[in-house]
């Protein structure tokens, strides 16, 4: 088995590695301090990173994205985790895979000018009763005539403030459960839909959450996104890649972060005469660092490589949200051990690091829905073939 990483996707990680450094870096305390990304600055940066062909990686070549493998979005995302969730966004572009089930002149209106970078648009599935049972939702889409009125509530939704268009799950036939849940596009200047409350978070600053509020807003059925009552699976089809790459290699990406700054303070930080990087404690928890950093590492990227073969491995990806935010808190909570009061500080970036990490454990599927999900599989199906 070749663990070797080809020349040329190498090369589009060195680009990445290069621009975060030198564009997104020296933004990264305005962003904090202010919570938002400047429009003229999200333009200026989504410009550059498409110039350099960073823009819109991970969707398919023929609809203008750049067609990377599981696996290469996956090392893509680990160089993400070097910088702010919302500098990545504005820069590579945030596009929910589902707009791929965009037909016709739906194309044209919204998955084209996502993929170029003309417009944004946000998922909205999230409800205050149906967060990690997405199939909970109560938000409706009643039939009237060839349309369809939608009513209810959504909340937790990223990037809602900056959206122009947002895909809402909704359910058309409460009969039939997750089967009769659709997807619809709606525009954000649609009558009766009202962008709520921002929602700020501990951590994630900048990557603004907000409240969605649909009253009797009316919506002819060309609104519809693939076939009615495939809405949840349209959404779930395409949640694999999103945990593997944006949450298991985000988080090793912001682990090693965590620990190259441990490492960097261990042998510069000086106690009772010596490096603090001479004390075997502090050796101890840089030498688990780089171990549940190589596990997670190896886990992210065997899955995706199962993904890339067309397999299915549902219960490894479970295996890598679970293992691999579950590590970053872990690695987080070392690293402010090692830097003691100066970690606790908010003088250092460290501290909103630790902020950041937290929300890994719940996103996406909470930690304990995922060990049920492996638990489960594992009861069925008997000794799992890894």
């Amino acid at each position: 088995m070749d663990f070797s990483v080809p020349q040329e996707t190498q090369l589009v990680l060195d680009t990445i590695r290069r621009f975060i450094k030198d564009e997104l870096q020296p933004h990264e305390a305005e962003v904090e301090e202010v919570q938002y990304v400047r429009p003229e600055l999200a333009r200026e940066l989504r410009d550059k990173a498409k110039a350099l062909g960073l823009f819109a990686m991970g969707m398919p070549e023929d609809v203008g994205g750049g067609g990377l493998s599981a696996v290469d979005m996956c090392l893509c995302e680990e160089e993400f985790g070097f910088t702010k969730d919302a500098l990545v966004r504005r820069a590579f572009g945030a596009i929910p895979g589902s707009l791929v089930n965009c037909v016709g002149e739906q194309r044209d209106k919204y998955l084209y000018p996502a993929v170029a970078g003309d417009i944004n648009v946000a998922l909205g599935m999230t409800e205050p009763n149906a967060g990690s049972d997405a199939a909970g939702i109560k938000t409706s889409a009643r039939r009237e005539g060839d349309d369809f009125v939608l009513n209810g509530t959504k909340h937790f939704i990223s990037d809602a403030d900056v959206a122009d268009a947002i895909i809402v799950t909704a359910v058309t036939d409460p009969s039939k459960g997750a089967k009769g849940i659709s997807a619809f596009l709606v525009d954000k200047n649609t009558p009766g839909f009202t962008l709520g409350r921002i929602q700020y978070m501990m951590g994630l600053r900048a990557t603004n959450h907000s409240e969605l509020v649909f009253d009797n807003v009316r919506l002819p059925k060309t609104q519809m996104l693939g076939p009615e009552g495939s809405g949840l699976y349209q959404a779930l089809s395409t949640i694999n890649k999103v945990r593997l790459g944006m949450v298991g290699g985000r988080s090793v990406g912001m682990a090693r972060k965590l620990m190259q700054m441990s490492i960097e303070y261990a042998n510069d930080r000086k106690q009772f005469g010596q490096k603090i990087g001479d004390f075997q404690m502090v050796q101890a928890m840089l030498a688990d660092m780089a171990t549940e950093i190589f596990a997670a590492r190896m886990m992210v990227l065997n899955a995706a490589w199962e993904t890339d073969q067309g397999m299915d491995p549902r219960e490894k990806v479970s295996m890598v949200k679970y293992y691999a935010s579950e590590m970053l808190g872990r690695v987080a909570d070392k690293a402010v051990q090692i830097f003691g009061g100066m970690g606790y500080c908010r003088e250092m970036p460290l501290e909103q690091l630790y902020r950041d990490a937290r929300v890994y454990r719940i996103f996406d599927g909470a930690s304990d829905i995922h060990r049920v999900i492996i638990a489960r599989s594992l009861l069925k199906n008997g000794r799992q073939s890894l």
